[in-house]
This record gives structure tokens, sequence and C-alpha cells, in this order.
């Protein structure tokens, strides 16, 4: 069985950029997502986190602990993960990031109890994934830009 590089999740920064300009969607998760260059610009709330596996970006994703959250929990202290994607599809580094997730949280975001994210009905592997790492199905359901979205919850 091969083994996984060490994959590590910090925050953004500029050297990050040129790694995750290189990065593409295969057609079927360009529905589902966007890519990384398109959140260079944040607004205060939105934190940049990159998925780094020896020292190189293989996958990006955005926590919010803006007004957005609302839209999704009820709870205050909620921390909501958007735009989830990755350079180099089926090589285990978004499981092992999200298996860093909570603890990542905890760390830099210390008020916050519960990770909420919205994933779209069709696409399958996204749930399947976030299911593995322990996000349950809140039974909420939110119509996004390309249909029904499931609500998944991870209580810290």
């Amino acid at each position: 069985m091969e083994t996984l590089d060490y994959v590590e999740l910090k925050h953004f920064l500029s050297e990050h950029s040129e790694g995750l300009n290189s990065f593409e969607l295969p057609e079927e998760q360009a529905q589902f997502t966007s890519l990384p260059n398109k959140f260079f610009e944040v607004t205060e709330g939105q934190n940049r986190i990159v998925i780094l596996s020896e020292n190189e970006p293989v996958g990006f994703f955005l926590l919010h602990s803006t007004e957005r959250i609302k839209e999704y929990s009820n709870n205050p202290n909620a921390i909501l993960l958007t735009s989830v994607n990755q350079a180099k599809q089926g090589k285990g580094y978004a499981k092992q990031a999200m298996l860093l997730l909570s603890d990542f949280v905890k760390s830099e975001f210390p008020n916050c109890d519960e990770i909420v994210l919205a994933v779209n009905h069709r696409n399958i592997p996204a749930k399947r994934l976030y299911s593995s790492v322990g996000f349950k199905d809140t039974g909420q359901r939110k119509i996004g830009p390309i249909g029904e979205q499931f609500i998944m919850s991870l209580p810290l």
C-alpha cells in the first residue's frame, strides 16, 4: 500500500499563489466549486486555508466567520467551510486535510465549536468524504446555484 505524503493546513500566504494558480478542475467538479485564484481577494471573516504536501499547495478551502454562516446554522460559534478543491484528485489529500480540520479549527479559531458546510446532492464523492471524517447530515436543505444542497455539521 502506498504511503501518503505528509499533509498540513496553513493560512494562505502570497508564496502559495503560484502553486494554487496551477490548479485545474475536472469538468465534473467545476460545477461544484471554484478555483483558488478566485479567492485571492477576500473580505474580512473569510479565511483562506491551503492544504500543503511537502510545502507544495495540493488543496484549498475557505473558512467563513461572516454573517453568511446564518444561512447554514443558528450556532453563533459555527464556522462555514466552502470552496474545497484540490490539484490532484484521488491522492487522498482532501481526506487527510479533512481529518486535520477539527484540530486546526480548534487551534486557529478557539471560539468555534462547529464546522458546517453545504454539499450539492449530486456531488456524491464529496458527501462521502465529509461523512467519512465525521460530518453529519443535519436534515436541512438549501437550494444552491445548481440545485439542492445537503447541510452537514461537524461538532468540535
